[in-house]
């Protein structure tokens, strides 16, 4: 199984691919969608659209995974934009005919470190372990984004 995991945002989106085969977790790709603040709304958002649709269709994916949106009260225009991406991006798996799925952010973190309030730093020394990189993964959006696709391939196994 072929999961793609994405931490959506306006500016930079991060994503991770990783193959399920038994108890093997494989990386396949990881990386950002970077669009630019000159760009419009609309075309940033193309973009972001765009590239999804090319990574699901480059890396033959079987599901599509995002973190289920958090907003803090005193920041309704940050939730309102990352609603827009988070949009484009099911659009894209929709369009697809690819299963989706969310999670919140505690929800990831306890599948991945055991513990739901564990922090950034935690998450990701316990992606590049389990994926057995060498080196951490630079841009915590794609940390997030692995960490997403993990989480799945351990919850789904919980379910069945």
């Amino acid at each position: 199984m072929i999961i793609v995991g994405i931490d959506p945002a306006l500016a930079v989106s991060g994503y991770g691919v990783i193959q399920v085969n038994k108890s093997t977790l494989t990386l396949i790709e990881a990386g950002i969608i970077k669009t630019h603040a000159k760009e419009s709304t609309p075309a940033r958002l193309n973009r972001i659209y765009r590239g999804v649709l090319k990574l699901i269709t480059d890396t033959g994916a079987d599901c599509l995974v995002l973190e289920k949106i958090f907003s803090h009260y005193k920041h309704p225009a940050t939730a309102c934009i990352l609603g827009q991406a988070r949009g484009v991006i099911c659009l894209a798996a929709f369009s697809s005919k690819l299963p989706f799925f969310e999670y919140s952010a505690t929800r990831v973190k306890k599948a991945i470190v055991g513990k739901g309030l564990a922090s950034k730093a935690q998450v990701q020394r316990m992606v590049t372990h389990t994926l057995g990189l060498k080196t951490s993964v630079s841009y915590l959006d794609v940390t997030d984004a692995l960490a997403l696709a993990i989480a799945h391939s351990y919850i789904m196994k919980v379910k069945l």
